[in-house]
């Protein structure tokens, strides 16, 4: 290669299918070369990370930047960047506005274009009734996929939308090529069990999970599937949290359903016992579900049937949590997650020999840019944008949650000891986070459109 580089990456490339000790080259923000061993590019930037692994930069598909507006895209990016994801895609549920028509959607991506200091891909959403008008120009827009719930948050916010918008809704993202993705609750059980509930005064934390017990996600990812099956839409189905969804999900597959699915970090490293120990922090939709039920998702994310592990960042300050400390149902859900979601899984999944790093970085990364058509992200591969993670196997992490970047410092795993350290963030060849710092200010991410962009 005769070329002069940029720079030069050096370490234990991840690589498709295999890892190598070898060296990357890297031209306008591009991979341009990759070579085992070193020596043979050359650059007057070379940066040599050793054994550490350099995974292809890893891709956070669910991430909500302003459910909460004292949040944001600075934060949610410089967070982001902190734990190594180099690209996320920001959920459309938005305070005050939710994303649900094409000059809103614009407005963001301008926002995103001046504050982001990682890549961030756009979801769009559509009104409860009369707003699937707006599905084409949101995708010739640029966003990256459709997001909707069969549970209402907020009628306005986050909507239940009904089943013959669901099946408009389908029809034409179809058309789109893009894929429809499901918050997958059963709202009517949820809501009548909940009143019970709190009529009869359990509102300790487990009443949580009892009151949205599997059938209410089963039910429900049950119903989506058979609309796409007729719709013949590419679907997903957001944060299972049990195994018999997935066992569902298979099913469907084999009937010829393009259905893909995501579990959260959470789903995965903690139980129904963590919400009874740690009360409102330890709340998310769907719930924690019990220790045999955790196993089963961990044994179909071994057998590969898990696409793809997201956070689910919902960035919730201590006052929208407390108000659950005396009845669990009054806490806001969900947990932050882009700062510690790649250190707590590579600690839970490599460190201990559970997954391959090559089985790590199609989960944390390949995958979600496949299943979503992320352009020019998820591999390390010529052609593909210099993006990428490196993770020291022999540096620690201690969960501190007062370091968080996140306007959220609430974690059930602060304090914890991890294996493995996130030592540098790289978005388009330039470094953003040095395993201390980050270096790069809000403007140097980019927005990144979907694939039916115009």
């Amino acid at each position: 290669m005769n070329q002069k580089l940029d720079r030069i990456i050096q370490g234990h490339l991840v690589l498709p299918n295999r890892t190598i000790q070898g060296e990357v080259g890297i031209k306008n923000g591009k991979i341009v070369a990759i070579h085992e061993g070193s020596g043979k590019l050359t650059a007057d930037d070379v940066q040599d990370f050793g054994q550490a692994y350099v995974f292809p930069g890893m891709i956070d598909v669910h991430v909500h930047c302003f459910s909460n507006p004292a949040e944001g895209f600075i934060t949610t990016s410089s967070s982001a960047a902190a734990g190594g994801i180099t690209t996320f895609m920001d959920m459309p549920y938005d305070l005050p506005n939710p994303i649900n028509n094409v000059d809103i959607f614009k407005k963001k991506v301008e926002q995103l274009e001046k504050e982001a200091v990682v890549d961030i891909c756009l979801w769009g959403t559509i009104s409860k009734t009369n707003g699937t008008d707006q599905v084409i120009p949101m995708a010739e827009a640029g966003a990256i996929a459709f997001k909707m719930s069969t549970f209402e948050t907020d009628e306005y916010r986050f909507p239940r939308i009904p089943d013959p918008e669901i099946l408009k809704a389908m029809e034409l993202i179809e058309q789109t090529g893009l894929r429809a993705a499901f918050h997958s609750e059963n709202d009517e059980i949820i809501v009548d069990m909940i009143d019970t509930y709190q009529n009869e005064g359990k509102v300790y934390p487990k009443a949580h999970n009892e009151t949205r017990p599997p059938l209410t996600e089963t039910s429900a990812v049950l119903k989506l599937m058979e609309f796409a099956y007729w719709t013949n839409v590419k679907l997903h189905i957001v944060h299972v949290s049990h195994p018999r969804t997935i066992d569902l999900i298979q099913n469907f597959k084999q009937q010829g359903v393009n259905v893909t699915c995501e579990t959260c970090y959470p789903y995965l490293l903690l139980d129904v016992d963590d919400l009874d120990k740690l009360g409102p922090i330890a709340k998310n939709n769907p719930p924690l579900r019990e220790k045999e039920e955790v196993a089963g998702l961990w044994n179909h994310l071994e057998d590969g049937n898990i696409n793809l592990i997201s956070s689910d960042h919902a960035p919730w300050g201590s006052e929208h949590k407390a108000k659950g400390n005396d009845n669990i149902f009054l806490a806001s859900s969900g947990l932050p997650g882009v700062e510690v979601m790649t250190p707590l899984m590579f600690n839970s999944t490599v460190a201990k020999g559970r997954l391959t790093a090559n089985q790590f970085a199609d989960l944390m990364s390949t995958h979600p840019a496949e299943v979503f058509s992320i352009p020019g992200k998820g591999k390390i591969s010529e052609g593909y944008d210099a993006d990428f993670t490196v993770v020291d196997p022999a540096q620690t992490t201690i969960v501190d949650q007062e370091s968080f970047r996140s306007h959220s410092k609430l974690t059930p795993f602060n304090g914890q000891k991890l294996n493995g350290k996130v030592i540098s963030t790289i978005v388009r060849g330039e470094e953003v986070y040095d395993g201390e710092n980050v270096k790069k200010e809000p403007g140097y991410g980019k927005f990144v459109p979907g694939s039916a962009a115009k």
